[in-house]
């Protein structure tokens, strides 16, 4: 019997498994390639590397360039906060950015109320400069009647002499037929109130001369109830004048052909261009119709007629 495993062709030895290579130590490899290279051909930084740290702008760059493109501004970025300034965003939508609230401003102190000036005590007659040589008319009448010429002033280019009041009618009486003054026109007569002052009315005369052409100023200082003389046998045309000054000041005029009030009605109670004559009028007597005054005017004659006819009856 033939021996079977002759017969049999040989089988191959079964190969033998090839042996994995090991890898490749660590430090070779860093020394042929870069750490990172690999993570950086496919798109990805490599973790930890310090050259790439180095070359690539710090965290938060890549939020920039999207907020940029997105056209928002990337949350957290310091150099974005000091760029732009408060309430950027809000212009940029539209809206106006809300208002800060203003600081309360503190009241000012208010100023103290400034007293009221005190009246003026009486007028200031200034004198004439020193050296400044006195004209004619004054010297004349200082030497004509001597005496009566109390204070000579001088102000603004005119002349003023201040008499006594009793001495008046001898001063104007003297200025109208002495050569040397000749004053024959009494333009004006007025009065001012100085109520502070003990004789508180100013009487003032204002002469003219047609023929020498030159002007004289006369006052005389009367109290309220101190007469004083009219000048009307001297100038006639100071009728009236007088008139309006006892009306207006209730300066009584005495030896007056017809003194009497001139503006107001008989009935008419005050003065007033006195300074302590109130300001709304005399009370219940203030009358702004005409008709009123002329009723009131008419009482004293019904109540004359009525005591007639009681008379008759």
């Amino acid at each position: 019997m033939a021996d079977d495993t002759k017969s049999q062709p040989e089988r191959p030895a079964p190969a033998a498994d090839p042996v994995p290579e090991a890898p490749a130590a660590p430090e070779a490899d860093a020394k042929k390639k870069p750490a990172g290279s690999e993570v950086k051909e496919a798109g990805k930084p490599a973790a930890g590397s310090e050259a790439d740290a180095k070359k690539k702008p710090a965290a938060g760059s890549e939020a920039k360039a999207a907020a940029k493109e997105a056209g928002k501004p990337a949350a957290g970025s310091e150099a974005d906060v000091k760029k732009k300034p408060a309430g950027s965003e809000a212009k940029e939508a539209g809206k106006p950015a809300p208002a800060k609230p203003a600081a309360a401003a503190k009241p000012r102190p208010k100023p103290k109320p400034k007293a009221p000036p005190e009246p003026p005590k009486a007028p200031e007659d200034q004198a004439p400069p020193e050296g400044m040589e006195l004209p004619g008319m004054v010297a004349a009448v200082q030497q004509g009647v001597p005496g009566a010429v109390r204070q000579v002033s001088f102000w603004v280019g005119d002349w003023t002499i201040i008499v006594a009041a009793d001495r008046l009618l001898d001063v104007m009486r003297f200025l109208k037929e002495d050569a040397a003054t000749s004053f024959d026109y009494c333009s004006d007569v007025t009065a001012a109130d100085w109520p502070p002052r003990e004789k508180r009315f100013d009487v003032v005369y204002c002469l003219y001369s047609t023929r020498l052409r030159h002007r004289l100023r006369v006052k005389a200082r009367v109290g309220e109830e101190e007469p004083i003389e009219s000048v009307t046998p001297l100038w006639p045309a100071a009728d009236w004048l007088e008139r309006e000054v006892y009306d207006q000041f209730g300066i009584r005029v005495v030896n007056h052909p017809d003194l009497r009030r001139i503006l107001m009605p008989d009935q008419w109670q005050g003065y007033p261009q006195r300074k302590d004559y109130p300001l709304e009028g005399p009370g219940e007597l203030l009358m702004e119709n005409p008709q009123d005054w002329l009723r009131v005017r008419g009482i004293p004659d019904e109540a004359g007629a009525g005591a007639a006819d009681a008379e008759i009856e």
